[in-house]
């Protein structure tokens, strides 16, 4: 495979057309080699657009959605992050690379371990990673000034928005397949926020997340 070419191809056709223009994002995009964080079995997937599985019942997000998180997430070099869900460790090599430190969270061991490998390999030292359910947050290091999940929910717990300082941006997929809104919540004060939906999407849903409530008649 050439990588770069299929790099390239990942960007302009996947990426570009899915309203990503942000040049920084498009550029961290070219500096991060993707490939290192794929599973040795899926290699030749690296930048097809799908998710890919990462074994214990865990999958990598496609490219376009990672890229379009990263912009809309509007990440600045000050901030500190939570991400949950490190998951194979790109998307925390991505946010690593855009802001002052991240927390990232994983529930399974093996796959947070082999993360640490990839980002110690690549020289990636602004990160903390534990091991946890942060299905509703991680108040340990809260507050934060970004919060991303990787995995879906059926509902946001108002438990995550509270570990937003104000001007924090989080960005959840909420609802059930197949009908599923990727949100954009923004504290704009202690006790105020924004949420916008920026668009449709369907992904996995992020292990012992919070359901709604069922009523009975």
């Amino acid at each position: 495979m050439n990588l770069e070419q299929a790099r390239f191809n990942m960007i302009e056709q996947q990426i570009r057309p899915w309203d990503v223009l942000d040049p920084v994002v498009l550029d961290l995009l070219k500096q991060v080699p993707r490939e290192d964080y794929v599973p040795a079995q899926y290699a030749g997937l690296a930048f097809a657009d799908l998710d890919i599985p990462l074994g214990h019942g865990q999958s990598m997000l496609s490219p376009k959605l990672e890229a379009r998180m990263l912009q809309s997430l509007e990440i600045r070099s000050g901030d500190k992050v939570l991400e949950i869900g490190t998951g194979s460790g790109y998307m925390t090599a991505l946010l690593a690379r855009l802001s002052n430190h991240v927390t990232s969270v994983e529930l399974v061991p093996e796959l947070s371990a082999t993360a640490a490998r990839r980002l110690h390999d690549h020289g990636i030292a602004n990160v903390t990673l534990d091991i946890g359910d942060a299905a509703c947050g991680w108040q340990h290091h809260a507050p934060f000034d970004v919060i991303v999940f990787t995995g879906s929910l059926p509902v946001l717990p108002d438990s995550v928005k509270q570990q937003l300082a104000i001007g924090g941006r989080l960005l959840a997929v909420v609802g059930s397949a197949p009908v599923m809104e990727a949100r954009l919540v923004q504290r704009v004060t202690e006790h105020a926020f924004r949420e916008d939906v920026l668009f449709e999407t369907c992904l996995p849903e992020l292990a012992h997340a919070p359901q709604a409530e069922r009523f009975s008649f």
